[in-house]
């Protein structure tokens, strides 16, 4: 299935909800309401990337805009809103997900201007033609070839056109250093969890080729002419309403699930505690929780 829009940049916490060693393709249809929750969360930075692109774009006619890999479309509602003009295109592999994305469309009255695509990425990309502007969410890494992805996205795009790649940024913290529960650090902990996990995913990827993530100079090699890269902030300070608080907890589950096998005993305790909704010491009661993460965009255009 086509990967799928989610906030952070690899986590296991939002890809997948099998057992830690069990690196195949995510349950997308399962996880389509937290990825949009998380989506949503973070609509302040997708409204200013798009209005970025617009700004990229400059005078230039779009008519066209792709969403590779558009989950439940909050992405692509952004860019409809950026770029009244165009036609935009919610490309996804999972079909409940873009259920998801044309009821969004109705709700905001764009239906008549927003299309969603069955696809798989890379290898279906030929079929949807092409446009000025193609976004990408984190996509490209849930690939086995990141460089040839790269090619094919950008030999979808018409002179002039730019490729958005949203890749990298920083890991989401939610908890300080030290909660008073356990050793402190357990995020820094998790953070190495999640690295190997993730080099077993894309070991495991069909036609997993190492790659250098520079996405600037891959973008180069993909035959484009960088016009920058952006990092945006979303910050929800403590103490989070209710949905944000909520998602928080989803995420420590996930880490709980998925990532057991590589932490300590102690660590496990200390999850475990944050997951006691009853707990003065757990997620949906202590007051310090709070949502913090940077996203990055590397944006090049086809000469």
């Amino acid at each position: 299935m086509t990967p799928h829009a989610h906030s952070h940049q690899h986590s296991p916490a939002h890809t997948h909800s099998h057992a830690h060693h069990a690196t195949a393709e995510p349950d997308w249809e399962a996880l389509a309401a937290h990825l949009e929750r998380e989506a949503e969360l973070k609509a302040g930075f997708l409204e200013e990337a798009a209005a970025w692109l617009h700004d990229l774009l400059g005078n230039r006619a779009v008519t066209r805009v792709l969403d590779l890999g558009s989950g439940p479309g909050v992405t692509t509602i952004a860019l409809a809103h950026a770029f009244p003009g165009a036609e935009t295109v919610a490309v996804d592999g999972t079909p409940g997900l873009l259920e998801r994305a044309r009821a969004r469309a109705e709700r905001e009255g764009l239906a008549s201007r927003i299309t969603t695509r069955e696809a798989e990425l890379p290898a279906d990309l030929p079929d949807l033609g092409t446009a000025e502007l193609i976004w990408t969410s984190n996509v490209v890494h849930h690939l086995g070839d990141q460089r040839a992805a790269l090619e094919t996205f950008a030999s979808a795009l018409r002179p002039g056109g730019v490729l958005a790649v949203r890749e990298g940024g920083l890991p989401t913290r939610f908890l300080p250093r030290d909660i008073g529960i356990g050793r402190p650090g357990l995020q820094a902990r998790l953070d190495v969890a999640e690295e190997d996990w993730f080099s077993a995913m894309r070991a495991e990827l069909p036609g997993h080729t190492r790659t250098v993530e520079d996405w600037p100079a891959l973008l180069v090699a993909a035959g484009l002419a960088p016009t920058g890269s952006r990092t945006f902030l979303t910050d929800l300070s403590a103490p989070l309403d209710p949905v944000a608080r909520a998602h928080v907890r989803a995420r420590v589950e996930r880490f709980r699930e998925n990532l057991a096998d590589d932490l300590a005993a102690e660590d496990l305790t200390t999850l475990d505690t944050l997951l006691d909704d009853a707990s003065p010491d757990g997620i949906l009661r202590r007051p310090d929780v709070f949502l913090l993460t940077a996203t990055t965009v590397h944006t090049a255009v086809r000469t």
